[in-house]
């Protein structure tokens, strides 16, 4: 009796793991033992610039296009972009209000205002957006990291 209860136990066990979602990984996953607090980043770029680190956020956007890009919301309510060159990771867009771990290195750019206008109107036709360019009066910084490495959390925050 006794081993027909453990093997029942260990059924119910082994369908309740089969039925969990499994987390998404690129590139073998993030590297969790380069956790660094994305709002440090974005206040100290350049101390992050050459080293590769590991950020986290919910995910907010994703490109509708080739999901070559996410937006992560962090912890302070900033945004910061994950963008991969096309093609090398597609990011679904049903990771858009999970978690995820990216592990990268960061990018920073000082754009002039034409470089801005194009980068801003690009973005805009990516999500199928409306853009005005008049209302664009200076250039912008981007801070986006480039990962080699993510995971999505499959549970919803």
């Amino acid at each position: 009796m006794n081993k027909i209860r453990t093997l029942c136990a260990l059924s119910v066990l082994v369908l309740s793991l089969a039925s969990e979602a499994k987390n998404i990984e690129f590139g073998g996953g993030a590297d969790l033992n380069k956790l660094v607090a994305a709002t440090e980043v974005l206040e100290n770029v350049n101390e992050f610039k050459e080293r590769e680190i590991t950020v986290s956020g919910k995910v907010t956007k994703v490109c509708k296009k080739r999901g070559c890009w996410m937006t992560l919301q962090v912890d302070n309510g900033e945004s910061l972009n994950v963008k991969v060159r096309d093609g090398d990771m597609v990011f679904p867009m049903s990771a858009i209000g999970k978690r995820a771990f990216a592990t990268g290195k960061v990018e920073h750019f000082k754009l002039d205002i034409a470089k801005t206008k194009r980068y801003l109107a690009h973005k805009a036709h990516e999500n199928g957006e409306q853009f005005d360019e008049t209302k664009v009066i200076e250039g912008m910084e981007l801070i986006r990291l480039k990962p080699d490495a993510v995971t999505i959390i499959q549970e919803s925050e």
